[in-house]
């Protein structure tokens, strides 16, 4: 695994995750780390392994979900040749791959039982026999761990060994989700959104809208700091004036007004109960309904002149106003200046 690893914020917890990686990463010992998708496990891994004393060694990657569980022993320990159906030549697994150095396992909580039983005994001993062999070959491997899965819960569920999370739980780091890193997503924001802007050529970054800056800000990020990236970078290609901050941001790509509807539910069949009505998130603290109902008229003005290129004739279009009343509006909410005519 080579990347240029990037660790960008400010927040406290984001810190504290990073620097326990930086005073765990010389130990000999194995590390978990857990966290929601997007979050940077991988890149938490690779700080382990370039921090350690065995930087210059190798770093192997396996993926535990990518393989079938007829597979991942096979790829984890190796196999002699005719060991199984199409294993024509012996090959060397990822323990032999990764030896004096780290191997890195990802989704660690899809392991099959038969996988977990022998990497057990590869962290207890150090020890790995190929499939089709019966002679055990000693490796020194440093073993990180990751996981989005809750592991302790799923040992008392008997569905992942416990005697296997002992072994691995010397440390357990737990990155924040972004939703949490106060201050850090407009901090991200700006480093994605300058590199893209210097991928696409533009003279010079111009920054953010505030009406942008907000949406970011408030939006929950459930793919953390990839989904991020994924959201700045294409607002920032889609954005045509380079001399104008970026003013408008799409959180999900397949939002269209031509997306395909969905399959009607045919009337014989039993249709799910209704789910009971529940208020959106923050209408408990309203106290005063006209300067709540004029907030949102207003963040629903900036968001559409956002869209449309502050162009006031194509936003009324799209907000199914007349031109006259769009520019009451905008002069209601003193955003009269915003935009061309």
């Amino acid at each position: 695994m080579e990347r240029e690893a990037q660790f960008i914020g400010q927040s406290v917890a984001f810190l504290d995750a990073v620097e326990r990686a930086s005073r765990a990463a010389p130990l000999r010992r194995p590390v978990l780390v857990v966290g929601e998708r997007g979050t940077g496990k991988e890149l938490i891994a690779e700080r382990l392994h370039r921090l350690s004393a065995r930087w210059d060694e190798p770093l192997v990657v396996m993926n535990c979900a990518a393989l079938p569980e007829t597979l991942i022993e096979a790829e984890l320990f190796g196999h002699e040749a005719g060991a199984f159906t199409g294993a024509s030549r012996a090959r060397a697994g990822c323990f032999e791959e990764a030896d004096k150095g780290t191997l890195f396992l990802d989704e660690l909580a899809t392991l099959s039982f038969g996988a977990q039983e022998r990497l057990l005994r590869a962290v207890e001993y150090g020890e790995i026999t190929r499939i089709g062999s019966s002679r055990p070959i000693s490796v020194d491997v440093r073993i990180v761990a990751a996981t989005n899965e809750d592991l302790p819960r799923l040992a008392v569920q008997g569905k992942f060994r416990s005697d296997l999370l002992d072994r691995l739980s010397f440390e357990v780091i737990t990155l924040p989700p972004l939703r949490v890193r106060e201050g850090d997503v407009l901090v991200l924001a700006e480093y994605f959104g300058r590199r893209m802007a210097s991928e696409l050529g533009w003279r010079e970054w111009p920054g953010f809208a505030e009406v942008a800056a907000r949406a970011l800000e408030a939006h929950p990020w459930p793919g953390n700091v990839r989904e991020l990236r994924n959201v700045v970078e294409r607002a920032v290609y889609r954005w045509d004036d380079w001399q104008q901050p970026v003013a408008h941001v799409v959180f999900d790509p397949f939002e269209s007004p031509w997306k395909p509807a969905a399959m009607p539910i045919p009337a014989n069949e039993d249709r799910p109960e209704r789910a009971p009505f529940q208020a959106p998130a923050g209408l408990d603290g309203v106290s005063d309904l006209r300067a709540a109902v004029d907030a949102h008229e207003r963040a629903i003005l900036e968001h559409a002149l956002g869209r449309n290129r502050f162009n006031q004739r194509q936003t009324a279009k799209a907000l199914g106003l007349s031109y006259d009343q769009l520019r009451h509006c905008l002069k209601k909410h003193g955003l009269l200046d915003r935009g061309a005519a």
